[in-house]
């Protein structure tokens, strides 16, 4: 339960972070730069939050961004449109991990 408590913390506190460079109204080169970094760290928080939760919770053992979507649509914690965000989400994450240019 404990490590469950820190990945939710940690987040939540990246979150915070995304939202705070999303919520300026001045965009820049730089801010866009930094919402995309934003994103990626918040991505990988939130997805391993759920990856402990369904560990936890419902004694899944998944080991993807993907496979972690898909086991919270499965067990009813996202609902059809929730899940297929959160699917073009891996794939947004996916293409800033692999895109130089």
């Amino acid at each position: 339960m404990e490590r469950m408590k820190q990945r939710l913390g940690a987040a939540q506190k990246a979150l915070a972070t995304l939202q705070e460079v999303l919520a300026e109204t001045n965009p820049t080169v730089i801010l866009r730069d930094a919402a995309i970094q934003r994103f990626e760290y918040t991505f990988e928080a939130v997805w391993k939050a759920g990856q402990e939760f369904l560990r936890s919770h419902e004694g899944l053992d998944v080991g993807s961004p993907k496979g972690t979507v898909r086991g919270l649509f499965q067990t009813g914690y996202l609902n059809a449109r929730q899940a297929e965000l959160g699917l073009k989400m891996v794939d947004d994450r996916n293409l800033t991990s692999h895109t130089y240019s």
